[in-house]
């Protein structure tokens, strides 16, 4: 028998909860250390995780992902297990039903100075907020994105929260109206958005970035491939160039809060005939059937 709480009434408003080191306080009362080096350095890896019907979607990928990251910054001593936990009790403690889950490791506190301290103690911030879905409409009639330098550091496969790259582009897409921001190298080689994956369909086939340094292994990217994979579609893991999207039938971006969700327009051009192509729409029922068979599945 299922122990997950019911959703809240409609309209009611949950405050955002926040676990810091174990102990669940509200988000608004949460605190810091100030010589937390996640905060001086940014030497620290995050996590956020979709919740639906009150249960964290694609935990095992998104902790898996948690792990590698750790791993190449060499933060130690964090059991992996406890933190999960520590994930789904603060969702029900909410309850939360619709949410998202941010989970941040940071080195620890220490006097002030870059090498690694010695016995600083890793410092776990967890917290969990409603989720009202921003991208309802964009996700049926498609969104636009610019094209900007890519000027990121080159270990984009660890999810650092050294993000203020990312933050300047897409505050650039923001004021040029646009949902994303797509990066590309010095050689034309599109990698990735800001905070989602990039796919293109070119002849019915699926072109996205390799699994590189360059590029963040998105969680929400590996499901859609695999789904892709099930449903016959080709893929062709060779990054688009930008001289290739006047040929570009269809593109589309994946992530967490994203989902599956069609580019129509870059800089204001339409691609291909400006509207959600085939291959997005089937990839967007098979994700969503996905989720339904997950929601279905007894705790």
């Amino acid at each position: 028998m299922s122990t997950r709480a019911a959703p809240p009434a409609a309209g009611t408003d949950i405050a955002p909860l926040a676990n810091v080191n174990g102990e669940r306080v509200p988000l608004a009362e949460a605190k810091v250390p100030v010589l937390d080096r996640g905060f001086l350095f940014g030497d620290s890896v995050y996590e956020v995780l979709r919740v639906y019907g009150g249960k964290p979607w694609l935990e095992d990928e998104h902790f898996a992902r948690l792990g590698h990251s750790l791993g190449e910054i060499r933060i130690t001593g964090v059991d992996l297990d406890r933190v999960r936990r520590r994930v789904r009790e603060t969702i029900a403690a909410g309850p939360f039903h619709e949410a998202t889950a941010y989970v941040q490791i940071t080195r620890g506190a220490a006097p002030r100075s870059h090498p690694f301290p010695s016995g600083a103690v890793p410092f776990e911030l967890i917290f969990v907020q409603p989720f009202r879905d921003p991208y309802v409409e964009a996700r049926q009639n498609g969104g636009g994105v610019v094209m900007l330098e890519d000027i990121r550091w080159s270990r984009c496969d660890i999810k650092s929260t050294n993000l203020l790259a990312n933050v300047l582009s897409m505050q650039a897409a923001k004021e040029a109206g646009c949902l994303e921001a797509i990066l590309y190298r010095a050689d034309g080689t599109l990698t990735e958005g800001t905070h989602s994956s990039l796919f293109g369909v070119v002849a019915g086939t699926l072109r996205t970035a390799p699994r590189t340094k360059a590029i963040l292994p998105g969680v929400t990217r590996g499901l859609v491939t695999r789904l892709a994979n099930e449903a016959g579609v080709p893929i062709d893991e060779r990054g688009l160039k930008r001289e290739e999207l006047a040929r570009v039938d269809e593109l589309f971006l994946t992530g967490t809060t994203t989902e599956v969700l069609p580019v129509v327009t870059i800089d204001g051009r339409p691609v291909g005939d400006g509207r959600p192509g085939p291959v997005t729409r089937r990839l967007q029922e098979t994700y969503r059937r996905t989720v339904s068979a997950f929601l279905a599945k007894a705790d």
